[in-house]
């Protein structure tokens, strides 16, 4: 199968990459660096020259772009170059998916299978950011049923995605869309019990057809990104 690169070269080194035309949840709480993960993938992507768009739910596109910035990823020079575009779903914004993209409103009230209807067909990747508030209107069976055919208009595509999931979503939510992802990571913040300080850690959940660890990997929000800390050997 094959693979691309996640953004993270420990991560690449320990998973080997993320299986290529496949969705993949990032789930976590505020603060446990979602955003930053799904930017540093489409950075990472973009710079191997693969046309992608980052869809965001909740910030604007200055927001996401000085996000960017703080780690030294210059996200308006790859939007320049055609390599990236960031489409607002967010506030007054919203109002221009029409042009935008061509995702109507529906997308916005909880319909967001629509995501992918007018994606362009030489998109390589796609980031949503996020689903949590999205959702709250929904059923636990139109949920079911729309993140159903979102994962499979874009296996259809043969696009990758990265589909964050956090904050108001409800539990039940979340492992509906695990059983349906190819693969899920989950961002966390807990307290070491040897030494009582706060860490964040990553559970690869699930991620078929690649041999992955069970211990939880410990990473940190560095200047240049999201990088893992704990040292590992990727054969274990």
């Amino acid at each position: 199968m094959q693979r691309i690169k996640t953004g993270s070269s420990e991560l690449d080194e320990i998973i080997g990459g993320f299986p290529s035309g496949k969705t993949i949840l990032i789930i976590g709480d505020p603060g446990s660096g979602k955003t930053i993960f799904g930017l540093q993938f489409a950075y990472a992507n973009c710079m191997e020259n693969k046309k992608t768009i980052y869809i965001s739910t909740e910030e604007d596109a200055n927001e996401i772009k000085m996000q960017g910035k703080s780690f030294g990823w210059n996200l308006e020079d790859l939007e320049n170059r055609g390599f990236l575009k960031i489409i607002e779903l967010a506030g007054y914004r919203a109002l221009e998916i029409r042009t935008a993209l061509c995702i109507s409103m529906d997308a916005v009230k909880g319909d967001f299978s629509q995501f992918c209807d007018n994606i362009p067909d030489d998109t390589d990747f796609l980031i949503i950011d996020s689903l949590g508030s999205h959702v709250s209107n929904l059923s636990a069976t139109e949920f079911r049923d729309r993140f159903n055919l979102l994962v499979y208009s874009l296996a259809q595509k043969g696009i990758t995605a990265l589909v964050l999931l956090g904050g108001v979503i409800s539990k039940e939510f979340v492992e509906l869309a695990l059983y349906s992802a190819y693969g899920a990571i989950q961002l966390m913040k807990r307290e070491n019990p040897y030494t009582g300080r706060r860490e964040r850690v990553m559970d690869i959940v699930k991620m078929r057809n690649t041999k992955t660890p069970v211990q939880l990997l410990s990473y940190e929000i560095s200047p240049d990104g999201i990088i893992i800390t704990m040292p590992i050997d990727a054969s274990d």
